[in-house]
């Protein structure tokens, strides 16, 4: 039980249109969903979860540029803007607080620089009980 944010952003990263999927629907409903209200853009970058023929041809018909990777399955290999691709993160930042778009991000780590390991006898043990003395 989850769900998925699909979002049109201007290239600050700031939402222009949303819309609300269950978390085990295609992308491809959400591409269409937003497909319409698409803004007069010369590029779209999308995840791999776009990549679809009809999509790519509906953006080309607006004259709008894709740039979005293929997906592994394909057959034959698209060719996107790498260095563009990666300006997709402005998005990523934008649902970071959502609670949608977390499941597609990898979990990070953080340790502070000042970080240290605390004295054996700071740790708590394992199995919560005491000792033997």
């Amino acid at each position: 039980m989850n769900t998925k944010l699909h979002a049109i952003c201007d290239s600050q990263g700031r939402p222009l249109d949303l819309f609300v999927t269950a978390g085990q629907v295609s992308d491809y409903i959400g591409a269409r969903a937003l497909l319409n209200n698409l803004p007069n853009v010369e590029w779209l970058l999308g995840d791999r979860g776009y990549d679809a023929d009809w999509f790519r041809e509906a953006l080309k018909d607006s004259r709008i540029r894709a740039c979005i990777p293929g997906r592994k399955q394909r057959k034959t290999t698209v060719k996107y803007d790498k260095r563009r691709y990666k300006r997709r993160n402005r998005i990523e930042i934008m649902l970071a607080g959502s609670g949608t778009g977390g499941a597609r991000r990898p979990a990070t780590t953080a340790v502070p620089r000042s970080y240290s390991q605390p004295s054996p006898s700071q740790q708590p043990l394992s199995s919560g009980y005491e000792p033997w003395p």
